[in-house]
């Protein structure tokens, strides 16, 4: 099994398979428009310019789970995504991505690739940390999805190869994606 198995709906609400992604080099991100980590929609925008010709795509899945820090629309979603950092790549409809009512291609990733913990070296880690055990101490029990921005680098055959937590910035993935391109 891997992530070709698995559809889901564009954020103007077309049904996509990943099928359609196959032999690509996939960053799988959920996202949020008022995040600290938002401005990272532009360094993934700058590795999908860098290496789209080479055969990156970038599929983004606004959540609104943590910190309610996706409350638009669909469309507010894309264009905030356009206006605010170019967004070219892919956004997905908004959905969860942990828990019960997560989406079925997030529950595989995380079974796939779980926590490993957070750069302890990020200036938001240890703000990240505390937030999340005073809000969502249950959070940090299971290898779901813990934040925003939550990254995972899939091959050309459609295996997850890699976990990147939102402290890991979207350039410090470049040398891993050049291996798979």
């Amino acid at each position: 099994m891997g992530v070709y198995e698995f559809s889901a709906k564009t954020n103007s609400g077309e049904e996509k398979s990943l099928k359609d992604y196959a032999g690509k080099v996939l960053i799988i991100v959920n996202t949020a428009s008022k995040c600290g980590f938002t401005p990272q929609y532009k360094e993934l925008q700058e590795l999908y310019d860098k290496y789209q010709d080479k055969g990156l795509e970038i599929l983004g899945f606004p959540c609104n789970q943590f910190g309610a820090q996706e409350p638009g629309s669909n469309s507010e979603v894309q264009q905030f995504c356009r206006r605010n950092y170019g967004v070219g790549f892919q956004i997905f409809e908004k959905g969860d991505v942990r828990g019960e009512t997560a989406q079925p291609l997030f529950k595989y990733l995380t079974a796939e690739k779980g926590f490993k913990g957070f750069d302890e070296n990020h200036e938001f880690s240890a703000v990240l940390l505390d937030a999340l055990k005073k809000n969502y101490p249950e959070y940090l029990e299971d290898d779901g999805i813990k934040w925003n921005f939550t990254k995972f680098l899939i091959d050309r055959e459609g295996n997850v190869v890699e976990r990147y937590e939102p402290t890991t910035s979207p350039a410090a993935m470049s040398e891993a994606i050049e291996k798979l391109l």
